[in-house]
């Protein structure tokens, strides 16, 4: 039986209503392409990072999904599946303007409640829009201000819902542009058909995880009671989910519980060919930590630990040796390394700098680790700027007003104005990217 507090936050699923709609722009970074080339339009496409081979596709147009291309898939195999494909390399400033502007699109017929990710928008519906039809009549009125608006190739899967996380799956079930609602009454034999895989949340560790302990099936995991499916996440995540799979509304109403304050910020970046030293590895991660922390500035936070990661592509020597008799062989054809390092809190970028210095020289050696393809910084354990303890001895080398120098230029002429030297042989590398799980903001000249 549920607490006190746990019926207090329960409310059982209301007669045959929604209460979100979860937008879902498809295939959005092509269609976004299609748009602004119409030559691009009716053709297969893909959105890569870098014009090379050994990337892979980020986006897929769905001209290139009908070959079996998608999101993940390596440049080079595309191009052998569909000769006349088309690559495009990607535009973070384009992405962020259409995603401001389709937003803009939905206020007009619904005011957006939450934006997940760039291509992502959730709006709770009230009082009489919660009916189906009205719900409906909504949904439809969003599609078609959105082409209006912003452009006749844009085109989203919609999902009504008793609650956030049912139309985050609703969204999920037809496309492209689709419009599935998730009545209450038909809940849960009306999800019953999905995989696993397809529930928000439920990874291939996940999977691998429930399927270990007996649940391959979707069927399965709906025979559970609350219970069972707490015992099965060993966390209070199954209670949740058993609730919302039943379009029950919770105190979250269906979405991942969030203390509303940011825990990290950083920048990767797949390395372009030229950049795949450790040379230029080293170029680029300082030009990674250049943007990190003009962005920890300019949201007014305060670091006191950074991550930095590395992957290295392997050679097909390596492979071969790796997948030699008697030996295990994942089927992982790179090596990783990251490393954590904790400071008292800061935000200038020359004391990051040092840290970030500090863990490079730690870095691993030897020939599996000579050919850097991926790099990351992060910088964690974010402290707002009102609640920063200032330092017993203040800041005696001036690094925060040299920083706030670098910034007042860097906004003004772009944010690689002024820098220090370690980034110059990167200075045109690592552009600002693609922000899959943010809109990105814009500081000065750049988006960031």
């Amino acid at each position: 039986m549920a607490s006190a507090t746990q019926s207090e936050m329960l409310v059982p699923p209301p007669a045959e209503r929604f209460g979100f709609l979860h937008i879902d722009l498809n295939s959005f970074f092509a269609s976004v392409e299609q748009q602004l080339h119409p030559e691009y339009r009716g053709k297969p496409i893909i959105v890569v990072p870098l014009m090379a081979d050994t990337t892979c596709a980020i986006a897929a147009s769905y001209e290139a999904k009908a070959f079996g291309i998608k999101t993940g898939t390596q440049v080079g195999e595309a191009k052998k599946i569909c000769p006349e494909l088309i690559l495009v390399c990607g535009s973070h400033d384009n992405y962020a303007e259409f995603s401001h502007k389709i937003s803009d699109a939905v206020e007009r017929c619904c005011p957006v409640a939450h934006t997940p990710s760039i291509d992502e928008m959730v709006c709770q519906l009230l009082g009489r829009e919660q009916e189906p039809p009205r719900a409906r009549k909504i949904a439809l009125e969003i599609k078609q201000a959105i082409k209006d608006d912003v452009g006749e190739t844009l085109r989203c899967s919609i999902g009504m819902a008793p609650n956030r996380y049912l139309a985050k799956i609703a969204s999920d079930m037809q496309k492209p542009d689709g419009l599935i609602g998730l009545l209450p009454s038909q809940l849960p034999r009306s999800i019953a058909h999905l995989e696993l895989r397809d529930l928000p949340g439920v990874g291939a560790r996940t999977e691998k995880r429930l399927n270990a302990k007996g649940i391959t099936t979707m069927p399965q995991l709906l025979a559970l009671d609350r219970e069972g499916m707490h015992r099965l996440w060993n966390s209070v995540w199954g209670d949740r989910l058993y609730h919302w799979l039943r379009g029950h509304v919770t105190g979250d109403d269906g979405a991942a519980m969030d203390d509303g304050v940011q825990k990290s910020l950083g920048h990767s970046h797949v390395l372009a060919p030229e950049f795949r030293t450790m040379e230029g590895a080293w170029a680029v991660a300082h030009k990674l930590l250049h943007k990190a922390a003009m962005r920890l500035r300019m949201e007014k936070f305060w670091a006191g630990s950074m991550s930095l990661t590395f992957r290295f592509a392997l050679t097909k020597a390596q492979v071969a040796q790796a997948k030699r008799p008697g030996r295990h062989f994942s089927g992982v054809t790179h090596e990783g390394w990251a490393m954590e390092a904790r400071f008292a809190e800061c935000q200038d970028t020359l004391t990051l700098l040092q840290a970030l210095r500090g863990m490079w020289e730690q870095r691993p050696q030897g020939p599996m680790y000579a050919r850097p393809f991926f790099v990351g910084v992060t910088l964690g354990r974010l402290v707002p700027e009102s609640l920063h303890q200032v330092g017993l001895f203040g800041d005696p080398d001036n690094r925060a007003a040299l920083a706030s120098t670098m910034d007042k230029l860097n906004l003004k002429y772009g944010h690689t104005t002024l820098h220090f030297a370690g980034m110059l042989p990167a200075r045109e590398s690592a552009p600002t990217r693609i922000a899959f799980t943010q809109i990105p903001v814009q500081y000065g000249v750049d988006y960031l």
